[in-house]
């Protein structure tokens, strides 16, 4: 059922703009998981959703570990688009062995699987869709997904997924919505302060190592 929906929507919504993706998104389904990391380019999915739906739930994981410069950001942002943030958080037990074993510089798969992956899993098991922000220029494995894609029976909607880094821009400044703070000291993707460093898109994400996604997009 998923895979004819998913097929369907995806040809459906190739020739809409981004509004009218989100909106028919929100309007097809009642269950949908909106989650945002508020980082260089999470702007323009807020700034979306908070005119087509107002008010309506977006999810934040807070590993512990976000710069303080990404938690004034998401501050500054909810306050400005009133949007209704939920912080997710992981379990504190586990979350407190990866600092005193800072997991991060040993396995850093595991680190994200602990403080990222797993707080969420217990969303997802609520909703039919999960819409997030990826963008296809930001590494060649979010280039080859779809606007719907299909995972464990759940669909992933990614209504940005076919913009390059202009359109990104355009939108932010032409709609008048504050740039991340990082973004101007050279980090073009923010996640947690121990695995990132200046660099163009997510080329200072988990530096010197082969890993490039937290593993919530994975697959």
């Amino acid at each position: 059922m998923y895979l004819v929906n998913k097929e369907k929507i995806n040809r459906s919504l190739s020739t809409k703009i981004v509004d009218a993706r989100v909106a028919q998104v929100f309007n097809s389904f009642e269950k949908v998981l909106v989650t945002s990391s508020f980082g260089t380019t999470s702007a323009v999915l807020l700034h979306l959703v908070s005119r087509i739906n107002p008010g309506y739930p977006i999810y934040f994981i807070d590993t512990g570990y976000h710069f303080d410069e990404t938690l004034t950001y998401k501050k500054r942002l909810t306050r400005l688009l009133d949007l209704n943030v939920i912080d997710v958080h992981p379990d504190e037990e586990r979350h407190g062995m990866t600092k005193e074993k800072q997991l991060w510089s040993q396995d850093a798969d595991r680190c994200c699987e602990i403080n990222k992956v797993e707080p969420i899993e217990k969303m997802k098991g609520k909703h039919d869709v999960w819409m997030s922000g990826l963008i296809g220029f930001q590494n060649d494995h979010r280039n080859t997904l779809q606007i719907v894609d299909e995972k464990d029976e759940m669909l992933k909607f990614y209504p940005l997924i076919d913009w390059n880094s202009s359109l990104v821009e355009e939108y932010i400044v032409g709609h008048g919505l504050p740039q991340h703070p990082l973004k101007e000291q050279g980090y073009h993707s923010v996640g947690c302060t121990h695995c990132t460093v200046p660099g163009v898109g997510r080329n200072g994400r988990w530096n010197e190592q082969s890993k490039t996604e937290c593993g919530l997009h994975n697959n």
